[in-house]
């Protein structure tokens, strides 16, 4: 998929400071995006994607208004708008909003910290602002238990029948679980990050709260999917996800 920007081709492989300088424009649109205060983004009506996660949806969609990710550090989040069946056949992808590297970064006693860590997409207006996420769900754990054991980038709605599903997802015991559970919050830190010095507050609670739910399903197959079918989840007339049993779908 070509990208562009104002309608020129992009080189790839070029340093991502040079596109910068060859369209000031970007500059001032990811200036305008940071400054915009996070805005605490509520469960109802909200779709979450965790990393290595994507989901595609409508302007009609009757049970999701926001999609939204967050607590990116050295990771993207990308948001693609298209009026049409995106993933169905080659298309330009058009570069309007472009908030990373040096146009999202701070610096403070010589330590860089991502300015947006998360951003939310209205579904229905096609706006963009930075977001936090205080709920993070469904299945918070076991999706990122999927991404910690080497999860490859899974679709997680299905616009048509606005379910979100979960699974289903197999894996073995992680290795050393025990031993990564007895570390200090510094280890953990150090060792299961790749940005140790801006990850977010919370950042080790929920690598030890993902470990201790690897630790408790060695097997998913057996105590998760023993039928082999995803956890499937619909908004309830509050706006919030309730699973829903296979045989009511």
């Amino acid at each position: 998929m070509p990208l562009l920007v104002n309608g020129a081709r992009v080189d790839l492989a070029r340093p991502t400071g040079d596109m910068i300088r060859a369209h000031p424009h970007l500059e001032e649109k990811a200036k305008l995006l940071r400054s915009q205060p996070a805005q605490i983004v509520e469960p109802k009506g909200l779709l979450y994607v965790q990393q290595r996660e994507f989901a595609v949806t409508t302007p009609k969609d009757g049970s999701v208004s926001i999609l939204g990710s967050d607590d990116a550090t050295t990771c993207h989040i990308v948001v693609l708008r298209h009026t049409g069946a995106f993933d169905l056949q080659p298309e330009e992808v058009h570069l309007v909003t472009f908030c990373v590297t040096e146009l999202n970064d701070r610096e403070e006693q010589d330590i860089h910290f991502p300015i947006i860590y998360g951003i939310a997409v209205n579904v229905k207006t096609a706006e963009i602002f930075p977001a936090t996420f205080p709920v993070k769900g469904p299945d918070e754990d076991l999706r990122s238990a999927h991404t910690l054991t080497g999860a490859p980038l899974t679709n997680i709605y299905d616009a048509k029948t606005e379910q979100l599903r979960i699974g289903p997802y197999f894996w073995g015991p992680f290795p050393h679980v025990d031993f990564w559970l007895e570390q200090d919050d510094a280890q953990i830190l150090q060792n299961l990050s790749t940005s140790p010095l801006a990850e977010p507050p919370h950042f080790v609670s929920h690598i030890r709260s993902t470990l201790t739910f690897l630790k408790e399903h060695p097997f998913p197959s057996r105590s998760l999917f023993p039928d082999r079918k995803p956890r499937i989840y619909k908004k309830n007339e509050e706006g919030l996800w309730e699973q829903v049993c296979s045989d009511k779908i």
